[in-house]
């Protein structure tokens, strides 16, 4: 597929969008976690805090939400949902036997060392589990 904006070959109109929500959904349950984060310990600093790559905000997630206050769903979550992140960040396109585009990444060479595609199903399992965060959020916040 083409836009008028560009002369690449991209993915479907409906496969971007589903990449953009993805990217949407999570930023915007990063910068909650960075909100919860300053809610529960004032010491922090939302200037640094946003600075920070969600793979560097890791550790804080983990000492607010686990160590201090016992909630390993939510470092538990985010850590995965950055693992998949990364997977839909760190892609490259490639044509799909059906001669589509779509993203796919690689799997470690002690995971097999083969394609991994970033399938429809997979983007909207990423959107679900943000999801899931958003609410796990919302409820620890309490309003």
């Amino acid at each position: 597929m083409y836009e008028s904006y560009t002369k690449q070959a991209l993915p479907e109109k409906g496969y971007r969008e589903l990449i953009g929500t993805a990217i949407c959904v999570f930023n915007s349950n990063n910068a909650f976690i960075i909100e919860n984060i300053i809610r529960t310990d004032p010491e922090q600093d939302w200037y640094s805090l946003i600075d920070y790559t969600s793979g560097q905000l890791k550790p804080t997630v983990e000492k607010i939400f686990s160590e201090k206050i016992g909630n390993d769903d939510i470092f538990n979550l985010f850590s995965d949902l950055i693992n998949r992140r990364n997977r839909i960040v760190h892609s490259y396109q490639i044509t799909a036997e059906d001669g589509s585009q779509i993203l796919a990444t690689k799997e470690k060479t002690s995971d097999g060392n083969k394609q991994f595609i970033i399938t429809e199903k997979y983007i909207r399992e990423f959107i679900t589990l943000n999801e899931k965060l958003s609410s796990k959020l919302h409820n620890y916040r309490g309003y």
